[in-house]
């Protein structure tokens, strides 16, 4: 079964303490996220405290981590967002998601951009078919508005070669009535 992130976090506190890839700017890059997108996690104030070039990285990361945890579930999850999204290569290396993708369960709690921006699954020729559509209905809207049935009939006629037996039947249709 899957730990909570509030778990996950307090088992990955100590590699990440550790990790001399989280240097200030990263350590700075998520406390800003955190902040800026996240304030009911980690208000202005708190923010600050956390980014005070005074005190060493290492502390300011274990105080940030050590008050993730004291946040909750949900502070510790997008600690985990943050993470991912500014650094992966130290995401991917954490103890929790090694052992994740070592037992064949899904290594991340985001989804990948894949799943994230399907739109629907059909074909190409739907799509094709929705613009031949837009098309033909431009079409009728310009040339049903002029007075000259003879052009509009010939490039309706065209127009109605390319698309399926409905809209074409419909094209159609209106050649005959406008004559």
């Amino acid at each position: 079964m899957t730990e909570s992130f509030h778990e996950q976090l307090r088992i990955d506190s100590r590699f990440l303490k550790s990790d001399q890839r989280l240097d200030t700017e990263l350590v700075d890059k998520l406390i800003l996220q955190l902040n800026r997108i996240y304030p009911q996690i980690l208000t202005d104030k708190e923010a600050s405290k956390f980014r005070d070039l005074d005190v060493p990285t290492c502390i300011r990361l274990a105080e940030l981590l050590s008050h993730l945890q004291d946040k909750g579930e949900e502070a510790c999850r997008e600690f985990y967002h943050a993470l991912h999204l500014h650094v992966e290569d130290v995401y991917f290396s954490l103890p929790t998601r090694l052992r994740l993708r070592d037992s064949g369960e899904p290594v991340g709690p985001i989804p990948s951009p894949t799943d994230r921006y399907v739109i629907n699954d059909h074909s190409p020729f739907f799509f094709l078919s929705c613009f031949s559509v837009a098309v033909g209905a431009a079409l009728l809207y310009y040339y049903g508005e002029s007075k000259q049935v003879s052009g509009s009939s010939s490039t309706l006629g065209l127009a109605a070669m390319g698309l399926s037996r409905k809209v074409r039947d419909v094209l159609i249709w209106y050649i005959e009535v406008g004559k």
